[in-house]
């Protein structure tokens, strides 16, 4: 490694410069973790509100595996990421 001559730099602009390039490397780094949002889970009744369909419709689709019921106890969930991947694109 060679050697570095500081010239007319005082220790006060050297803390600084130093300070500086570490705080643009951290924003960078810190610009490559994104918080992952949490999973969102709906009611039968906000899900059905959602995709403007009736209950029924919600238990024939869980009946034949369009979307998968979550549960706690006798509540029913929905993921909502079950959701959008049940979507399909049409024509």
């Amino acid at each position: 490694m060679g050697t570095l001559q500081l010239i007319e730099v005082t220790p006060q602009q050297l803390q600084e410069e130093i300070l500086k390039g570490i705080k643009t490397y951290l924003k960078e780094f810190a610009g490559l973790f994104q918080a992952t949002p949490k999973e969102e889970y709906l009611t039968r009744e906000e899900t059905a509100k959602l995709l403007k369909v009736d209950l029924s419709t919600l238990w024939h689709w869980n009946k034949n595996g369009v979307l998968t019921p979550y549960g706690i106890s006798n509540r029913v969930y929905y993921k909502r990421s079950d959701i959008d991947k049940a979507m399909v694109k049409l024509n």
